[in-house]
C-alpha cells in the first residue's frame, strides 16, 4: 500500500481512530529516535572506556574488602 492510499484510508476513519493512529505513529518515531541516539552514545562511550584508563581506574579494586570505620 502506498502513502497516498494509507492517507485516504485514514481519512475515512472516525476521529478517535485517526487520533490513535497519530499517537501511535509519533510514539514509534520517538522510540526509534531515542533507541538510535542511545545506541550511538553506547558506542561512543565504549570507545572512550577502551582508550581512557582514568575511567576504569577504580575497577582494579572492585573485589577488595572495605571496612567501615566506626
Amino acid at each position: 500500500m502506498e502513502t497516498k492510499e494509507i492517507i485516504e484510508q485514514i481519512g475515512k476513519l472516525p476521529y478517535e481512530d485517526k487520533m490513535l493512529i497519530l499517537e501511535k505513529t509519533v510514539k514509534a518515531i520517538r522510540e526509534k529516535e531515542i533507541k538510535e541516539k542511545m545506541t550511538k552514545a553506547v558506542s561512543d562511550l565504549m570507545e572512550e572506556y577502551k582508550s581512557n584508563r582514568e575511567l576504569t581506574a577504580f575497577t582494579e579494586i572492585d573485589f577488595e574488602n572495605f571496612y567501615e570505620t566506626k
